[in-house]
C-alpha cells in the first residue's frame, strides 16, 4: 500500500484550489499512490486575516468542490481525503469543518465534521465552526480498517486510542496547524506519540502559506517517521507495509494490555 501527502497552501479562491488538487491527486496516481491526503479545509482559505469567514465558502457535500474531488478520485482510481467548509442550511454564522473520504470508485464513502475545536492559543475557532457530534467509526478499505481524525484532535489522545480498539492500523490526519512558539514541535511529537501508544500508521498532511507549518509527515507503528516534509508545496510518498502493524503488536501489546477497569 502507498500512501501519498499533497502539502498545498490553499488561498480564498476555490476554483484555483480545485485545480491544484486535481493536479496533485492525478500526480500522486502517476506515482503509484493507493491513497491522497490533502490537508484541513483545503477548499478554501477563510482565516482572520484572509477576510473570508468559513460560511461565505461553505457548500453541501453535493456540491460542485467535492463532485469535482469524486470525478478526480474516479478517473485516478485513488482514494481521496480532503477537508472542506460544510454549510449547514439553518446556521448563517457557521459551517462545519468536515473531512471527507472518497474511494476509488469516487464514491463518498465517509465524511467527518471535526469534533474538537481549535479554542487555544487565542485563536477561537467555535467562532466560526459548528462542533460535530458524530462518533469515530474506523472506515473499512481493501487496505483495513483506517481512522480520521483533523488536526488540534491530536492533543486528545482518547480520538486515536477510540479507533485503536476498533482495530484500526491507520489513522489519517488533515491539518491546518498554526505556527507559534514550540507548535511544530507539538506537531511532530504528538503525531509520534499517536503512533506508538496505538501501535498503528500516523499520516499527518498539514497546509503550508500563511499562518500553517507544514512539515507533513508518515510515521510507523514504533514512530519511526517513513517520510516528511519542509515548508514548501510538496508531494511526499511513503510504502505502508500492513504486516507491519501484527508485527509490531506482538511484540508491544500496549493496547491489548489495558486495564480498563482501573480507568475510572
Amino acid at each position: 500500500m502507498k500512501v501519498a501527502i499533497a502539502q498545498l497552501a490553499t488561498s480564498v479562491d476555490k476554483n484555483s484550489n480545485l485545480e491544484k488538487a486535481q493536479h496533485y491527486i492525478a500526480k500522486a496516481k502517476s506515482q503509484g499512490a493507493d491513497f491522497v491526503i490533502l490537508p484541513e479545509f483545503y477548499m478554501a482559505l477563510a482565516t482572520p486575516k484572509s477576510g473570508v469567514l468559513p460560511v461565505d465558502v461553505a457548500e453541501p457535500l453535493d456540491g460542485p468542490f467535492i463532485s469535482a474531488l469524486r470525478k478526480a478520485a474516479r478517473e485516478n482510481e485513488i482514494y481521496v481525503v480532503c477537508g472542506m467548509y460544510e454549510s449547514k442550511p439553518d446556521d448563517r454564522k457557521r459551517a462545519y469543518n468536515t473531512t471527507v473520504f472518497i474511494d476509488r470508485s469516487g464514491r463518498l464513502i465517509h465524511s467527518y465534521r471535526k469534533t474538537h475545536l481549535y479554542d487555544a492559543f487565542s485563536y477561537q475557532e467555535s467562532d466560526t465552526i459548528i462542533p460535530g457530534e458524530n462518533p469515530y467509526k474506523a472506515v473499512e478499505t481493501e487496505f483495513g480498517k483506517i481512522g480520521l481524525m483533523v488536526c488540534y484532535e491530536l492533543r486528545f489522545p482518547e480520538i486515536a486510542r477510540q479507533f485503536a480498539l476498533q482495530e484500526a492500523g491507520i489513522l489519517f490526519v488533515p491539518a491546518g496547524w498554526v505556527a507559534g512558539p514550540m507548535k511544530e514541535e507539538h506537531w511532530q511529537t504528538l503525531i509520534r506519540a499517536r503512533a506508538i501508544e496505538n501501535t498503528m500508521f500516523v499520516i499527518g498532511a498539514n497546509l503550508v502559506g500563511d499562518i500553517f507549518t507544514g512539515r507533513s509527515l508518515m510515521v510507523d507503528p514504533m514512530g519511526v517517521i517513513l517520510a516528511s516534509a519542509g515548508e514548501e508545496e510538496t508531494l511526499i510518498t511513503a510504502e505502508v507495509d500492513l504486516d507491519r502493524i501484527r508485527r509490531v503488536r506482538e511484540k508491544l501489546p500496549s493496547v491489548r494490555d489495558r486495564r480498563p477497569e482501573l480507568y475510572v
